[in-house]
């Protein structure tokens, strides 16, 4: 396992501090939550007291890992540190920017650990620590070994899940040996995957009325680039409706990918106040998901990434940029296969 210098800095931070806030971003997902929740008991074991805070309330498919409620969506007032995980983007803490409560993470020691290979953009971080990994609990775990900080059952479990989960059960092409090896690791410290997959698939049964949704939307998805790219937006009264049940671009993201010449699916969501999110999921060999988020400020994986747009373009100027962007990097990409 590599040695990286960020260790030092990340020990004396955590060793001085006697209460840790654990920030996710405001996109949280299974890597995101099972990451901070490993940190919990991770440094509780460590003596310290611990908050999980969220700018948004936690979508209703994580709710199954034990922990989650205990995530609050209110920073208290009085802490020692900041453990800002699974991003070093700035823009994913916009709540966090309209309570001017971003000061409070600046003012205090603040390290950042993620596994996204962009440009960090978080500069009032102490130290980031965002070395290559499959997932940000693959971090987690390297440093945790290195720091030789205890790593205790639950903590393993759901560093598993967290790895799991943004490596696509460990087919992802971010996946590599060392994110086998550590699944291995907590696999002969008594994780059992049969167990945590069981559990995952709870969460996938649906409501009827998501049933009928899925139908409605995958009817609305528009095909475009000789249908390389798919696309489908999602207004503010459905997100507003269907959100508390499940995602809906989760919904419907891996069936837009089987179109037999899809490249691309990219699912936007429109919002009261003007904001446009979009997620972004790319079929192997087109590994271009990470560089259209970058081109409007978001980030994530050659395979999956998203952005979000403040800035008031309409919809329609949106879905066109992302287009012309995502046609441009699928046909420079295709003439290098």
């Amino acid at each position: 396992m590599a040695e990286y210098p960020e260790s030092a800095a990340i020990h004396t931070a955590v060793n001085t501090a006697g209460h840790i806030v654990v920030v996710q971003a405001d996109n949280p997902d299974g890597d995101s939550l099972a990451s901070s929740l490993a940190m919990e008991h991770i440094l509780g074991d460590q003596g310290k007291q611990v908050t999980l805070f969220c700018g948004v309330e936690l979508p209703g498919y994580l709710k199954y890992l034990p922990g989650s409620d205990r995530v609050v969506t209110e920073l208290p007032s009085s802490f020692d540190a900041s453990i800002i995980i699974d991003t070093s983007s700035d823009i994913l803490l916009e709540k966090l920017g309209k309570t001017a409560q971003k000061g409070w993470l600046a003012a205090k020691p603040c390290i950042v650990l993620d596994h996204h290979q962009t440009e960090a953009s978080i500069s009032f971080a102490t130290v980031i620590y965002n070395p290559p990994a499959v997932a940000t609990a693959e971090t987690i775990y390297n440093l945790a070994l290195q720091l030789k900080w205890p790593i205790n059952f639950e903590a393993k479990e759901l560093i598993a899940i967290a790895i799991l989960s943004d490596s696509l059960g460990l087919v992802s092409d971010s996946t590599t040996a060392q994110s086998i090896r550590i699944i291995a690791e907590l696999v002969e410290g008594g994780v059992s995957l049969a167990k945590l997959d069981n559990a995952r698939r709870a969460t996938m049964r649906r409501e009827s009325e998501l049933i009928h949704y899925k139908g409605r939307l995958l009817e609305r998805v528009e095909f475009y680039d000789d249908e390389k790219i798919t696309v489908v937006s999602i207004p503010w009264d459905e997100i507003e409706k269907y959100s508390p049940l499940y995602n809906p671009s989760m919904l419907v993201l891996d069936d837009m990918r089987l179109g037999k010449n899809t490249q691309l699916a990219i699912a936007f969501k429109l919002y009261k106040d003007g904001k446009i999110t979009a997620k972004i999921r790319a079929n192997y060999g087109s590994p271009i998901a990470d560089k259209v988020a970058e081109h409007f400020g978001g980030g994530g994986h050659p395979y999956a990434s998203g952005f979000k747009i403040l800035s008031g373009k309409t919809y329609e100027e949106v879905k066109s940029e992302t287009i012309k962007v995502a046609s441009e990097l699928i046909e420079k990409n295709n003439e290098t296969l």
